[in-house]
Formats: C-alpha cells, structure tokens, sequence
C-alpha cells in the first residue's frame, strides 16, 4: 500500500464536510468537537487521531487574517463608536471562529488518515520495533 492509495484532497474534503476521510458517508465527530472511535459506516478507526491544539491554533490564526483588514476597513470607512466595533467585530469573531473550529479539527484528522500518521497507517508499514 502507498500514499497514493489515500489521496490527500477527497480526504482534507470530507473532513471540511466533517465526514468519514475513509467512506465519505459516517460522520467523522459527534457532539461539537468529540471525534468517533471508528466510523458508523466503514468501521475505520480513528480513537488514535492527535489533532491536539493545532485546528484551534489555525482557526485563531485564519480567524484574525480575515478580521485584521476588515476591522481596518470597517473603521476608516465608516468611524463608528469604539462600543459598536467592540460588540460587531466580537461576535463576528465568535461566529467564525465556532463554525471554522470542528471543520479544520476533522480536516487535521483527515490529512493524519491520508497521510497514514500516528496509527493510521497499516501494520505492515509500520517500522518494526528495535531490541
């Protein structure tokens, strides 16, 4: 088996669809942030995913390049009440943030499943233990 037997953009795909990397049909998280043990669909497992803290570092990240200029524009525009930018661009913050969050968390585990990492590969890709 290759990596070319797991293409890498249907995976990152579903993941933004927060679907199964494998089938493209189970659910890939439940609740809000919480990823399957395996799919309910193929049974692929994914109890041994480690997005950690990277899809809230890249939500922070994609979330303030997109608000920085428009913040910016907002204001030389329109000069509205410090109050009014505070609230508007907060809750725009928010939003944002909450709907981008769970797609790039299942994105990460999509690209760790195609890409085989942390358990995701087979048992014969793995590299046999040293003694």
């Amino acid at each position: 088996m290759t990596k070319d037997d797991r293409p890498i953009k249907p995976a990152l795909l579903r993941g933004w669809k927060r679907k199964c990397p494998n089938c493209g049909n189970g659910p890939l998280l439940h609740d809000y942030l919480k990823v399957r043990d395996e799919c309910p669909v193929c049974s692929e497992a994914f109890f041994h995913h480690r997005a950690d803290d990277g899809p809230a570092w890249a939500t922070i990240l994609i979330t303030g390049h997109i608000m920085a200029p428009l913040m910016l524009t907002v204001f030389i525009t329109f000069r509205p009440e410090g109050w009014v930018m505070a609230l508007g661009f907060s809750m725009l913050f928010l939003t944002l943030a909450l709907f981008l969050l769970p797609r790039i968390k299942a994105m990460t585990v999509a690209l760790q499943w195609s890409r085989r990492m942390h358990g995701f590969g087979d048992e014969e890709d793995e590299p046999e233990a040293v003694e």
